[in-house]
């Protein structure tokens, strides 16, 4: 029987602390790439493909509790490293009025900074089963040195058996002890990555630019097979290797509850979708749409019962909102995207994707379904407006 495909996300899960400061508060817990693992776990199509996390816990009630949940998530946790004396780290959260989030930290002695302090991890022992390895910023923020080292030579490795490496540019200034070292270590991430996962305004900050566009340019000159750059309420811009850029509307909320988690989810709805076969500019879209779901709900992790269906997150839209960002002409008529088999990820062979409209159908196999104009003749066009 062959082994199911693995995706392993690395970083650090602390307990969260949520409510009134001195008064009730909730407890949970979360992080970046756990979040990421969890959104990834609910929405993937291919129960094949496993999900594993790899971090360190204590042993203790807390780190418990934890694995635990994680399991219920259908998360692998063989790779998780459980040490004594170690407890988890702590965070408290505080929501305004516009579901904004501010954030007070105890993470100095938090388990997860000491991975990589064996002569050998259960990631690195894993590594030629590795499909692809997600990390973030923060991923190597909270390691010391000689971890930060192991953690690069184990994108290196996975690239090396095959696998593919993505890389979300999560950064907290407070992480780092100057931003040249922090620039000098994202740098080599971004070399080693096959797909990057980019916040413009966490790239402004990293790199001290001041001009978005600026800062826009930069990041689509990566020497970076795949690259999506999320900017706020502005349209998800998504850059594939020798593609014109591509700009993907984002989802439009009545109501922000909370925006914990919402560069997470999207990460972890992209993944979902890419990983099954769905091309970039799509992925991107029903990444916009879980992420929108997520922030209408208090707290990292929202009720199973209140994420989107996968079906609802692939409804088609008018191709005329997926914008080449360099064209100056587009389509007077609009087709609906379809989904295509990428070559970024070779272990996919097949996909199914909802669609019920013949012209849907035909704009799958396309090669311009997304990216300019197509030579469709006039009456496919006048069929696909009425059929679409």
């Amino acid at each position: 029987m062959t082994s199911p495909h693995r995706i392993v996300l690395f970083g650090e899960c602390m307990i969260e602390l949520r409510g009134q400061v001195f008064g009730a508060m909730q407890q949970s817990f979360g992080g970046d790439t756990l979040n990421t693992a969890i959104y990834l776990a609910r929405l993937r199509a291919d129960k094949d493909v496993k999900v594993s996390y790899a971090t360190a816990l204590g042993v203790d009630v807390f780190s418990e509790h934890m694995i635990a949940a994680w399991r219920a998530e259908s998360i692998d946790t063989s790779l998780v490293r459980l040490l004594d004396n170690h407890m988890p780290g702590l965070y408290a959260i505080q929501v305004d009025a516009t579901g904004e989030r501010h954030f007070f930290y105890w993470r100095d002695t938090s388990t997860a900074r000491d991975y990589f302090d064996a002569p050998s991890t259960p990631l690195e022992d894993a590594i030629g089963g590795i499909s692809m390895l997600y990390l973030s910023g923060i991923s190597l923020a909270i390691l010391p040195p000689d971890g930060r080292e192991r953690l690069l030579s184990a994108m290196a490795r996975v690239r090396a058996n095959g696998g593919q490496v993505a890389f979300d540019n999560n950064f907290r200034p407070r992480l780092w002890p100057n931003l040249d070292q922090a620039r000098a270590l994202y740098d080599r991430a971004y070399a080693l990555s096959d797909l990057a996962l980019i916040t413009l305004d966490d790239e402004m900050t990293l790199r001290g630019e001041t001009s978005a566009e600026g800062a826009l340019s930069k990041v689509l000159a990566l020497a970076i097979p795949e690259v999506v750059v999320k900017r706020g309420v502005q349209p998800t811009l998504v850059r594939v290797a020798g593609r014109e850029p591509i700009t993907v509307p984002v989802e439009p909320v009545s109501q922000v509850v909370d925006t914990t988690a919402a560069g997470d989810s999207f990460a972890g709805g992209y993944l979902a979708m890419r990983l099954t076969g769905v091309e970039p500019a799509v992925a991107a879209r029903a990444a916009n749409r879980t992420a929108a779901a997520v922030i209408q709900h208090p707290g990292a992790i929202i009720p199973t019962e209140a994420m989107p269906t996968r079906n609802a997150l692939l409804a088609p839209t008018p191709q005329c909102l997926f914008k080449p960002v360099h064209r100056r002409r587009t389509l007077g008529k609009c087709r609906f995207v379809g989904t295509g088999i990428p070559t970024l990820y070779p272990w996919i062979t097949s996909a199914r994707f909802p669609a019920s409209s013949r012209s849907y159908q035909r704009s799958m196999t396309s090669p311009w379904a997304t990216y300019g104009r197509s030579p469709i003749s006039k009456r496919s066009r006048k069929r696909s407006k009425h059929t679409a």
